[in-house]
């Protein structure tokens, strides 16, 4: 009987394409097997958000902010001072992040996931600042929000009142009945017109079973960070101004 002259090749188990040379110490085969599952389904994660992210960044401009508001600022050479919606694109950048910030005059306190999530953003702002303009309104008198600011020790973010004007109520940061509500806009400059381009409208959706809207998560680390513990995020916990008494 002919034999081939080609040696028979043992067939190796497939690895899954998401596999990697990572090993910790003393873990299990189980483990391995269960953390390249998972591997797997972060990758599909890491390619939906940035799908997501380009849809984004192809949506059609929005529409012409018809009027040029008039904010309360603080300005570190000339202190509290008016400061029109055009004055916040600073040259050379025609990007504008507006985070609207809970805490109006009939607040007794500031909301406690806004000032959470102002943390985060007064690191981060002189980051940020190096490409897009960035900053946080709020509908208190800006003295109120100043002083809040001292006591938080925030010292980057740009803090503004919209006490004066509607621009809470005309971007979804304010209902008709007065009340607050946490929401990202982002504005471009565009042929000298400044125009509305994204929102974070999740806010307005209906949340998943189990879930809240989730709309700030993206620039919001806490959670991020719960989602890579065993105990997750928690249904029944949210942050508070103070954890002392």
């Amino acid at each position: 009987m002919a034999t081939s002259s080609r040696k028979q090749r043992t067939k190796r188990p497939s690895r899954s394409k998401a596999a990697t040379s990572s090993r910790f110490p003393n873990e299990t085969p189980g483990y391995r097997r269960a953390r390249e599952r998972l591997l797997k389904a972060e990758i599909g994660l890491r390619k939906q958000v940035e799908t997501v992210a380009v849809l984004r960044r192809k949506l059609p401009l929005g529409g012409v902010v018809t009027q040029d508001y008039v904010f309360e600022g603080a300005d570190a050479l000339t202190g509290m001072r008016s400061m029109r919606f055009s004055e916040l694109f600073t040259p050379g950048k025609d990007t504008l992040i507006l985070y609207s910030f809970m805490y109006g005059p009939a607040m007794t306190h500031a909301c406690p996931s806004c000032t959470s999530i102002i943390d985060s953003l007064d690191g981060a702002a002189t980051h940020v600042s190096q490409c897009v303009n960035m900053a946080v309104v709020a509908k208190s008198p800006l003295p109120r929000i100043l002083s809040f600011a001292r006591e938080r020790g925030w010292r980057n973010v740009q803090l503004l009142s919209s006490a004066g004007n509607s621009y809470n109520h005309d971007y979804h940061a304010e209902d008709d009945a007065g009340k607050q509500w946490p929401i990202l806009n982002v504005f471009v400059k565009r042929a000298g017109r400044i125009r509305h381009f994204w929102a974070s409208e999740l806010l307005f959706a209906k949340a998943e079973k189990g879930q809240n809207q989730r709309h700030v998560d993206m620039i919001w680390p806490l959670w991020n960070l719960f989602d890579c513990t065993p105990e997750g995020r928690g249904r029944d916990w949210y942050p508070k101004l103070n954890y002392t008494g």
